[in-house]
């Protein structure tokens, strides 16, 4: 069968709230997710919302990176994974036959834990992306303007020819995090992007995120409490049973989240007693 038009695939949900402004962009229903006869994840149900940031919180083990990397579809790289419920991206179920992954990935970009640049020169490595994918502009524009979004454009633009692999991990990161714009996805994923990272080079991914926001979709998976606090408008609790499968204990705004918990063990990862 044809795959869903990239048209298609775009078209916006609205999410029919008390303000009338948020816009659902991805939509889990029941969403569970295993590794053969494993079961990583069970009845995941929540919504991200457009031009948000949407934190992943919980202790290791419970499932974070399994949801995040459902979301655009890595997971399906895993051999003997499989999923069921639905993920909804802009009303489209993301898990349907006629939907084509790599379509996928290139609105749904990945920021991973560790920087992971090309073996190129850091203009080839914002160039590369868009060139596999069609792109007919500007290139010179392009690389210029993904630099200047990811806040790396004024300390590399004399050194564009150089390998990207001598850059420092934080400039690595933000190179990653242009390379991944310069395909215009319209969700970023993240997966604990500052980790790796120095607190000052942490501090600069913190602030580019906060930038971000205002034309992308993101979502960030972290062990940090604090960057979570910091950076996000929404944030998702998980938990682990005791079959070590992951399952989502609150879902709500940061600060009510954060000031206000609404279960025990919300409460108690937050103030660090276990995790």
């Amino acid at each position: 069968m044809n795959s869903l038009s990239l048209a298609q695939v775009l078209q916006p949900g609205v999410e029919q709230s008390e303000s009338q402004v948020k816009k659902t962009v991805l939509k889990l229903e029941h969403v569970n997710i295993h590794y053969g006869s494993f079961q990583a994840v069970k009845d995941a149900t929540f919504d991200i919302y457009e031009k948000h940031v949407t934190a992943f919180i919980g202790p290791s083990g419970c499932g974070k990176s399994t949801v995040l990397r459902s979301i655009n579809r890595m997971n399906d790289m895993i051999r003997g994974s499989w999923i069921d419920g639905k993920i909804l991206f802009n009303g489209h179920d993301l898990y349907d036959e006629q939907v084509d992954p790599v379509l996928i990935r290139r609105r749904i970009g990945m920021v991973f834990q560790k920087p992971n640049p090309f073996p190129k020169s850091i203009y080839e490595n914002i160039a590369w992306g868009a060139r596999i994918n069609g792109f007919k502009g500007d290139y010179d524009e392009l690389v210029e303007q993904s630099l200047r979004q990811a806040a790396l454009w004024e300390e590399v633009k004399d050194k564009l020819k150089q390998n990207a692999l001598r850059l420092s991990g934080g400039q690595q990161q933000r190179l990653c995090i242009a390379r991944t714009i310069a395909v215009q996805p319209e969700v970023i994923l993240m997966d604990e992007p500052a980790s790796a990272l120095d607190p000052i080079a942490t501090g600069r991914i913190e602030e580019l995120i906060l930038e971000l926001k205002n034309n992308y979709t993101i979502v960030i998976v972290t062990h940090n409490m604090g960057q979570a606090s910091r950076v996000s408008d929404h944030t998702a609790f998980f938990m682990v049973d005791d079959k070590r499968t992951g399952y989502l204990q609150e879902y709500a705004e940061t600060e009510q989240l954060f000031l206000n918990p609404q279960h025990r063990k919300t409460e108690e990862y937050i103030s660090g007693k276990f995790g």
